[in-house]
């Protein structure tokens, strides 16, 4: 795998090719795969409307977490409407907020799965303080 991104001690790993197959039925479930990848992409249109569809990369990390991100080289302008945020960030940093988003309303909504998607949560939360850009993450999901 390839390191992509490097927080504290927590690392984010590329997910190759050929596991991306794998990598949605680990994080969200099988019965929950194609509503949690939907989530995430209908969190990432309504906090941008500079995104418009696209390839997505898929990044686990080293403390179990994971997040999706679109792959574009450029910047997205987020804003987050309850608290104020707006500012142009990163794709990666984009998607990092995009899933935080998603996976704080599974957690609020999946009764069954609530522990495993507020453990999810806070696995990229905790990956997202040592981000490059951790004081945009925060600005948003304040």
């Amino acid at each position: 795998m390839n390191t992509t991104a490097t927080s504290a001690s927590i690392t984010a790993a590329l997910v190759p090719d050929d596991q991306r197959l794998d990598f949605l039925p680990a994080f969200f479930g099988p019965d929950l795969m194609m509503y949690g990848e939907a989530l995430v992409y209908k969190w990432m249109g309504r906090l941008s409307h500079h995104y418009n569809g696209g390839f997505w990369q898929f990044h686990s990390l080293s403390n179990g977490g994971y997040y999706m991100a679109p792959n574009q080289p450029a910047r997205l302008r987020v804003a987050v409407a309850g608290n104020g945020f707006d500012a142009f960030v990163s794709a990666d940093a984009a998607g990092v907020i995009a899933t935080l988003f998603a996976l704080g309303q599974l957690a609020a909504t999946e009764n069954g799965a609530h522990e495993r998607f507020c453990d999810l949560y806070h696995a990229l939360r905790d990956y997202a303080g040592g981000h490059a850009e951790a004081a945009f993450i925060d600005r948003a999901i304040d």
